[in-house]
């Protein structure tokens, strides 16, 4: 991946495990809903040919924790639907290893009961991190004890946005996934069982649609009715199109099918 300073990006990393509170009270620093994990590993080239230093979340923990703000915990970057905003993390501390970090999900939100049960199922173990970077630049290797090892970028400082809780931490396969989620929105979303209120307002837009269609069809002349040179009669005339006519033409979705169809998408 090439990075240049400014960059915002995301990187993953599998946790080995998300060490989380067991029920038999094991993790006694833990309260309900927390868990333990490394955010970043320093020193390791990553799949992304990037090496995290160990002064790079310096800066942005300093400011973090001066601003009062709680560092958000997110599932998979979703920050257009606050049921998506899980937590935060009270705690991010570098050490010798990398960067880590004390979750602390909101048990009582509506998505957070169902997060924290995978992670103690072990059915999520991976944090991404998403980040611009302010300092960093490209390394070659040089000399005789470096000939195996190829060029990477080095990480030096970065501002920390958010940590998620991902399902698939590969970025390539995250954004094949995206775009497949886009073109297929309503294939894929068909197999899923609708909402009353969505049923009933997808048929209304589907009433709606017919209805739009009918109304262009009086409107625009038939393809026998001539060259089209004629100019409107009611135009030339002065004749003022009649409230029904009008009425037809600009017929226009309610909002509550822009509600779900924007509730599809972010299903």
């Amino acid at each position: 991946m090439k990075h240049r300073i400014g960059d915002i990006v995301t990187k993953s990393l599998t946790v080995k495990p998300l060490k989380a509170k067991a029920a038999d009270g094991d993790n006694a620093g833990l309260e309900e809903g927390e868990f333990l994990a490394y955010a970043s590993v320093f020193g390791v080239k990553d799949l992304d040919g990037d090496v995290v230093e160990p002064t790079a979340f310096d800066k942005t923990l300093a400011e973090w924790k001066s601003s009062d703000n709680l560092l958000p915990m997110l599932w998979g970057h979703n920050t257009s639907d606050p049921d998506m905003n899980l937590g935060d993390f009270p705690s991010a501390e570098v050490d010798e290893h990398g960067l880590l970090v004390k979750g602390r999900i909101d048990l009582e939100g509506p998505k957070g009961p169902q997060a924290y049960r995978l992670i103690k199922g072990g059915r999520v173990r991976q944090l991404s991190y998403s980040y611009r970077i302010t300092k960093g630049e490209y390394v070659i290797p040089r000399g005789e004890e470096n000939a195996d090892k190829e060029p990477y970028f080095r990480i030096d400082e970065v501002d920390l946005f958010e940590i998620s809780l991902v399902q698939i931490g590969a970025n390539q396969e995250t954004e094949i996934l995206a775009v497949k989620a886009a073109t297929g929105a309503l294939q894929t979303k068909a197999g899923r069982a609708l909402s009353s209120k969505n049923e009933e307002a997808l048929r209304g837009a589907l009433a709606q649609a017919e209805e739009i269609v009918t109304a262009l069809k009086d409107v625009l002349p038939s393809d026998d009715s001539g060259d089209g040179d004629e100019e409107d009669q009611d135009e030339t005339s002065g004749k003022e199109p009649s409230s029904t006519d009008s009425k037809s033409v600009t017929t226009m979705p309610s909002p509550s099918v822009y509600l779900a169809l924007l509730e599809l998408e972010s299903i």
